[in-house]
């Protein structure tokens, strides 16, 4: 179990976080490069192409174009980083295939605005599929931080890992999860809070309100565990079977479409180790819409109440 978990005030964005990171690790992964198409404002890249320009290269926008090229430059000894929208992975799927996992190169792919956390831009913004998609290509990591912290330490973990790696950040202010204690690896999850009667394993902006839902079942009597699940590919399957075994029930929450994400990866751990009741916290299979994050987390029924309302739910079929 790490150090406990905290619910702070709102900090920086995960994209904010990602960027300063990199930046800050240019020096020391001296063949890095960063390829942007044309939005590094949004992405949180600007801060390397101010402190390094020289590693910035703008492809516009052509995201094929750029995912193509990473495993051009993977292959000559580059460690290239495509940034870009969710949204916009997924045009560059076939390349991120073929180019990158097919080809075996050492590439990454962060996405910002993932999920409903894109906010008023609308439901054609708002990538609710990238988690499922980037998930079933063989040899692809896949990982959802939940905080500016962990999104830190998420930058130089995957820059250090041998392999391509899709990692989301998010474009809203991220409430403080972790202290600076906290310890980040790649194919792990943790035990934020311990309980003893439902586990719920979240990742992303989710992690936070999972806790503040432990927090609403607890004043109900209920003894809620909460798992950061950062790690979406390859999944803590331990993990998961030791909660099966302990708490006997399970929900997850992601933002993000309830079939194929977080929650599949799970159900598909549980059945190949200790089965147990199961509820999806997610997007019901439907486009978002536009609305502040929280409004829209309220609207599509991924806050925390309703996750509290589906720990409920599984505890009246656990045996």
């Amino acid at each position: 179990m790490s150090s406990p978990a905290l619910i702070g005030s709102s900090g920086d964005s995960l994209r904010e976080a990602f960027g300063k990171a990199l930046s800050a690790l240019a020096d020391e992964f001296p063949n890095l490069v960063v390829l942007d198409a044309d939005i590094a404002g949004g992405t949180g890249v600007h801060h390397i192409r101010k402190s390094h320009p020289g590693r910035f290269v703008q492809f516009g926008i052509a995201e094929q174009n750029m995912m193509a090229a990473a495993g051009g430059m993977a292959a000559v000894g580059l460690l290239p980083v495509v940034t870009t929208f969710a949204v916009f992975c997924l045009r560059a799927i076939e390349q991120a295939r073929l180019s990158l996992c097919y080809a075996k190169r050492n590439a990454k792919i962060v996405a910002s605005h993932p999920g409903l956390d894109v906010g008023p831009d609308g439901g054609s913004a708002q990538c609710l599929e990238d988690l499922a998609a980037f998930r079933a290509i063989p040899g692809m990591t896949v990982i959802s931080p939940a905080d500016a912290t962990e999104t830190a330490l998420a930058t130089r973990a995957i820059l250090e890992f041998g392999g391509p790696v899709y990692m989301r950040t998010g474009r809203s202010p991220a409430p403080h999860v972790f202290g600076e204690g906290h310890k980040f690896e790649i194919g792990k999850g943790q035990i934020i809070r311990d309980g003893s009667d439902v586990t719920l394993i979240a990742c992303g902006a989710e992690v936070a309100r999972a806790l503040a839902a432990a927090q609403m079942l607890e004043a109900d009597g209920i003894s809620a565990r909460v798992v950061n699940m950062a790690t979406i590919k390859p999944i803590d399957r331990e993990l998961v079977a030791r909660c099966a075994r302990e708490t006997g029930a399970i929900v997850t929450a992601e933002d993000h479409n309830i079939h194929g994400g977080l929650g599949g990866a799970v159900a598909e751990a549980l059945a190949a180790t200790v089965p147990a009741p199961i509820e999806f916290v997610g997007v019901a299979d439907s486009f978002g819409s536009s609305g502040e994050p929280e409004e829209l987390a309220y609207a599509y029924e991924i806050a925390a109440p309703f996750i509290a309302a589906a720990a409920r739910k599984v505890l009246k079929r656990k045996k």
